[in-house]
């Protein structure tokens, strides 16, 4: 099989341009992308409990703990200990912090408006389509669940 005809390859193909890209524009702020990802899932006013930004983010917690320590030597978060849950801490953005989510979120807002402004919304409802059902296909395990796969 040809990559070109690959669905791996163009999955993975797009998404290291689009990491790229995003990392390209948060260097420019000294930052990073995964910085990004991390400030658009912390709840704004209330914070997020630690052990709820991982499975959010897909990130292991080795990384994510990584990820954390040096967004909070930045000034960009700080830890609390949770109210509801003594064994727990919430996540919350410092005002530093509240403002790398606003660039943040103009660049994923602007990314989406140029590709909708570039892609039929039939292409895009296909699209979803089509990576949703990926992604339900891998989660429940149903590529490689037979021992026989037809190449």
């Amino acid at each position: 099989m040809l990559k070109e005809n690959s669905i791996d390859h163009h999955l993975r193909a797009t998404w290291q341009l689009v990491s790229k890209m995003y990392n390209e524009q948060a260097t420019k702020q000294n930052y990073t992308m995964a910085m990004g990802f991390v400030v658009l899932n912390i709840d704004y006013e209330n914070g997020t409990p630690s052990t709820s930004l991982g499975p959010l983010m897909g990130m292991e917690a080795t990384s994510l703990s990584r990820l954390l320590k040096s967004m909070e030597e930045k000034g960009v978060i700080y830890r609390e200990k949770n109210p509801d849950d003594g064994r727990g801490v919430l996540i919350k953005l410092t005002e530093l912090g509240k403002q790398k989510r606003e660039q943040a979120k103009e660049s994923v807002l602007r990314f989406n408006n140029v590709i909708q402004q570039n892609v039929s919304e039939r292409d895009l409802e296909g699209f979803f389509k089509v990576t949703s059902t990926i992604n339900e296909m891998v989660s429940k395990n149903l590529i490689f669940e037979k021992k026989e796969i037809n190449l």
